[in-house]
């Protein structure tokens, strides 16, 4: 299937070819190993969290994955953590949500596709009404991909944190409403929750040094696999449970 434009204006498109658009599993290890050579996270886990990630992943679970979001830079971090963690399994079967504009370019694209990225059309960039219609197609996508047995990783403030790196801002709605349709299709995702540090930062709106992207905190926090019935309380959830884990990085740090 010929690859559409990643704009707006062509969002049906763009989004049928995400419904079944499959990575190269063995070239996503190849990236996500290259990238935990090069950067060094600390990856710590709360009691048990681990024992539990690996259980949910031999059955085959999708995972639902949250993390707070501080830097630009966090999505070739978090691939770091994700090789030296336990969810180096699932790499190859996780999808990414993404900004729309990391997709405008070719050689970039094809690399945001090979590490699994669904792009999303955000309102503060093209305006709440805007984005309507792509928005629930984007939602229905990720909850079809959660049932078919992919995993699904998000940030979801939904965009860089830039007021204090040590607590979870506004969660929006939209990973609530993707794990509802996912349940009500039939699928049992489980939330795994993993705080994100770049240690101290006295002014959170200028980026982290190398230094400290080199050595991010990572934690993961204890997997949820209650999940509420409606997406509001899902988004509480995945806020209080965010916390925790951004709690434990910090502390890890």
């Amino acid at each position: 299937m010929e690859r559409p434009e990643v704009v707006l204006e062509n969002s049906d498109a763009v989004y049928d070819f995400y419904r079944e658009h499959q990575q190269n599993r063995l070239q996503a290890w190849g990236a996500y190993a290259l990238l935990g050579r090069r950067y060094h996270p600390r990856v710590a886990y709360a009691p048990g969290a681990r024992e539990r990630l690996r259980e949910l992943i031999s059955e085959d679970r999708p995972l639902l994955i949250s993390i707070n979001h501080l830097s630009q830079l966090d999505p070739y971090t978090v691939a770091a953590a994700a090789w030296r963690s336990g969810l180096r399994p699932v790499i190859g079967r996780t999808r990414v949500l993404a900004k729309d504009e990391l997709f405008a370019e070719a050689k970039q694209r094809r690399r945001i596709d090979m590490m699994g990225g669904i792009p999303v059309f955000r309102g503060k960039d093209h305006g709440i009404r805007a984005v309507n219609a792509a928005g629930q197609r984007m939602i229905e996508i990720c909850a079809e991909r959660l049932f078919r047995g992919d995993g699904m990783a998000v940030f979801p403030e939904g965009t860089c944190n830039d007021v204090d790196p040590t607590q979870v801002q506004s969660v929006g709605s939209g990973i609530g409403h993707i794990a509802f349709k996912s349940m009500k299709l039939g699928a049992a995702p489980a939330l795994v929750s993993i705080g994100l540090s770049y240690g101290p930062r006295p002014d959170p709106t200028v980026e982290p040094t190398k230094e400290q992207v080199r050595s991010a905190s990572f934690y993961f926090g204890m997997p949820v696999v209650d999940l509420p019935t409606r997406p509001a309380e899902i988004a509480r959830l995945v806020k209080s449970e965010l916390q925790t884990a951004l709690d434990g990085a910090v502390a890890a740090y």
